[in-house]
């Protein structure tokens, strides 16, 4: 499941999973897509240990300003993971 957390002012989606037990540590998936001609960019990246993957269209450039961008918002993204979004546990259909 994924909630809406914010659009940027490129239109550059973030969502976000629930708090996820992974080998035997709380995580969160965040998913961002960006739009561009011809399709999308986008990425994943597991909070709190900041582990990328699926990195598509993005440069290293973009990822290390994203990855500037959720150290700055982490602390709200895992609280609001832990209460099942900013909705309260309203989700978002997303392809991620």
């Amino acid at each position: 499941m994924l909630y809406p957390f914010m659009t940027l002012n490129d239109n550059t989606e973030i969502v976000h999973s629930e708090l996820l037990n992974m080998d035997g540590k709380e995580k969160v998936k965040v998913c961002i897509e960006k739009p561009v001609y011809g399709g999308f960019h986008s990425a994943v990246c597991y909070l709190p240990d900041y582990s990328w993957e699926n990195i598509q269209g993005f440069s290293d450039s973009e990822i290390n300003t994203l990855q500037e961008f959720l150290e700055s918002l982490s602390h709200i993204i895992i609280q609001l993971a832990k209460d099942g979004g900013i909705d309260g546990g309203t989700e978002y259909a997303a392809n991620f």
